[in-house]
């Protein structure tokens, strides 16, 4: 079985007991949530789809760990300009378990 669920605009695909990587949720270290934006929901033979969300189906997430992912660099250059920019980030990431899937 698995599901389906949209995290601020990515799809993200949930199995129970998977580790997924997500952009930050401002939740704390082991805490327990429920995302209700299941897109799909899979059962061997049987597949679901949302027009948009799954009715009644809901994904419970447990918050693992947050932190900065890897780090990204943008550069700019023009050529016989002597124009050159260079910046980087790191985006915030949220570590989550798929705890159960609910239908």
């Amino acid at each position: 079985m698995y599901a389906v669920v949209n995290f601020g605009g990515n799809q993200v695909k949930a199995v129970p007991g998977a580790k997924i990587f997500v952009d930050a949720q401002h939740k704390e270290i082991g805490e327990v949530f429920e995302n209700t934006e299941v897109l799909l929901l899979a059962d061997g033979d049987t597949i679901i789809v949302g027009k948009p969300h799954v009715a009644n189906a809901a994904v419970k997430f447990e918050v693992l760990d947050n932190f900065k992912g890897d780090k990204v660099m943008v550069f700019k250059k023009k050529r016989r300009k002597g124009y050159r920019r260079k910046k980087s980030h790191r985006a915030q990431v949220t570590a989550l378990k798929v705890v159960d899937i609910r239908k």
